[in-house]
Order: structure tokens, then sequence, then C-alpha cells
């Protein structure tokens, strides 16, 4: 995996990767939805997203750019 974000690219992702993991944690602390393993599902994709866009705030690698899609930044 070869480097292909800027830093502005490093900062926004890691960015978007903190307040997706903060709105899983928001998701599990209002008790949305009221089902609780449909709520596990939930919390856990958004976290495990989170956790994915600071690993790529921190190689400074994006899967988009390197599917080939120019993402502007």
């Amino acid at each position: 995996m070869k480097p292909n974000i800027d830093r502005k690219g490093r900062i926004a992702r890691a960015i978007s990767g903190v307040l997706t993991i903060a709105f899983g944690g928001g998701i599990w602390l209002f008790d949305w939805p009221a089902t609780a393993s449909i709520r596990w599902i939930v919390t856990g994709v958004a976290v495990l997203a989170g956790l994915f866009q600071l690993y790529e705030a921190k190689r400074a690698w994006c899967v988009t750019r390197a599917c080939g899609i120019k993402t502007p930044m």
C-alpha cells in the first residue's frame, strides 16, 4: 500500500473516523434502535468503519483512491 493522500486528506480521514466512532457510541447510549441485536450490529459497523478510517489516516492511504476513483480534497 503506497500512500495516496496528503496531510489534508489524512486530517479529514481522522476527523471522520472519530466522528463515526462517536456516532456508534451515541447509538448505543441513546438505545436506538430499540432491538438490542440490531443496535449491536449498527454500533459494530459504525465503530469498525471509524477504526478503518483511522487506519487509513495513519497509513496515508485511501481505499477509494486505490480503486481509481478521484476524490476531491
